[in-house]
């Protein structure tokens, strides 16, 4: 009966050193191909921004009526795709309702790539004090026809009334930057 039990911890113990080699192997090899795949993603393809993919989109707002992105065409626009789940979006949004009151001639529109749900109930504890529509996971092919091929959130941009892009700002704004920017939009949109 003891030799039973030992025979069996040992086997035991060489199948687990055995599984223990073949993942250590299988990490080595996979970490070996790593530095070719993280330098691939550090280096985005460059994609022409087609603001068409967003002004044809029909999102729902906050209520669930669906809102033709069209209605903002000929306006100075400002498209802040976010996420709750999202933390320098979630960051960022006290900077972009204070620039929205600052610039009331421009439009000022949250593309939340999340659930409705999620976003009712975010905006309980984190006011957004401008236009918000839910794009779900088709917030993603929307900023990548916006031109940010990597599909990461915040993005943000600024077209103008012609529907043209003027700026692409990918991951989280700087305030005053984005307040020269947008003051350059109102420029150019006058």
């Amino acid at each position: 009966m003891a030799t039973m039990k030992r025979r069996t911890l040992i086997i035991g113990g060489l199948g687990l050193a055995g599984m223990g080699v073949v993942g250590w192997l299988g990490w080595r090899e996979s970490s070996r191909k790593a530095p070719q795949a993280n330098q691939a993603m550090r280096t985005p393809v460059a994609i022409e921004p087609d603001p068409t993919a967003f002004y044809t989109a029909r999102l729902p707002n906050l209520q669930g009526i669906e809102q033709p992105m069209t209605q903002w065409q000929g306006k100075p626009l400002v498209v802040n795709f976010w996420a709750t789940w999202c933390p320098p979006c979630v960051k960022e949004i006290p900077d972009l309702n204070r620039l929205a009151a600052k610039h009331t001639q421009a439009v000022f529109l949250g593309v939340a790539v999340d659930t409705a749900d999620n976003v009712r109930e975010f905006i309980k504890t984190v006011p957004i004090d401008y236009d918000s529509v839910i794009a779900g996971h088709q917030g993603i092919d929307l900023v990548r026809a916006l031109g940010n091929a990597a599909g990461g959130l915040p993005f943000t941009v600024l077209l103008k009334p012609n529907g043209e892009v003027q700026e692409i700002i990918t991951g989280m704004v700087d305030a005053a930057s984005l307040d020269r920017s947008i003051e350059r939009l109102l420029a150019s949109s006058a």
